[in-house]
């Protein structure tokens, strides 16, 4: 039986200022930064063997700051996408550190011609059941953006072939991503339909932990 541990980032200073982040590479906030230590709680008494997170400076920041909190071992940033961080990035040396592979497969829903935008101003301008759509909806994209749909297919069969293996091989992972991307797992893993899973909501530094025997998994507290 392995784990699966699954954290959305602390919050970012563009969710402080309730813009649509997207792909955008904005740090975490001081309130964020606060948080670690509290999300760090319910990690101590689990082993954690692998990781997986995106390149975006929020979830990265997230690592590490929960993994101040978790171990001796510090996370070490794998990179999975190619090129040179990927080829570079091999070396020899001891095992004390806690392996976190990173793909931009990870990443949150491009957000297209709003990222970056106020969503309140773009409420005002689209009208609040249209952008409620963009946002939760599974199959509406916002202008020149990713659907949930879209980001579902990019996520989830990142999560087969890398995640899901190495929950077969019993090993316990922790995933630290964005919203859109875990909501996208958390529908796969639990089965939820395109239409639920518009109610899906995860807040900031939301952990959600889940057994798997090999064939599916289960959640527990």
């Amino acid at each position: 039986m392995s784990k699966l541990f699954l954290l959305r980032h602390l919050k970012s200073q563009w969710n402080k200022d309730n813009r649509f982040a997207g792909w955008v590479d904005n740090p975490l906030s001081e309130e964020g930064r606060a948080q670690a230590k509290g999300i760090a709680q319910p990690l101590l008494n689990e082993k954690i063997d692998v990781g997986y997170t995106s390149p975006l400076i929020r979830n990265e920041e997230t690592v590490l700051r929960v993994f101040e909190g978790l171990t001796n071992t510090y996370p070490l940033f794998l990179h999975l996408d190619g090129g040179k961080m990927q080829k570079w990035g091999d070396f020899q040396g001891d095992k004390n550190y806690q392996p976190m592979y990173v793909s931009e497969k990870l990443n949150e829903r491009y957000y297209g011609k709003i990222q970056g935008l106020n969503k309140h101003a773009v409420a005002i301008k689209y009208g609040d059941e249209l952008v409620k759509q963009w946002r939760r909806a599974y199959k509406v994209a916002p202008p020149g953006g990713e659907s949930m749909e879209a980001t579902y297919k990019r996520a989830v069969p990142f999560f087969k072939k890398y995640i899901v293996k190495d929950l077969a091989a019993e090993k316990n992972v922790i995933v630290v991503a964005s919203h859109n991307s875990l909501r996208a797992i958390v529908k796969y893993v639990e089965n939820i339909s395109d239409e639920d899973v518009a109610n899906l909501e995860l807040p900031f530094g939301a952990l959600m932990k889940y057994e798997f025997d090999g064939k599916s998994f289960k959640k527990y507290n």
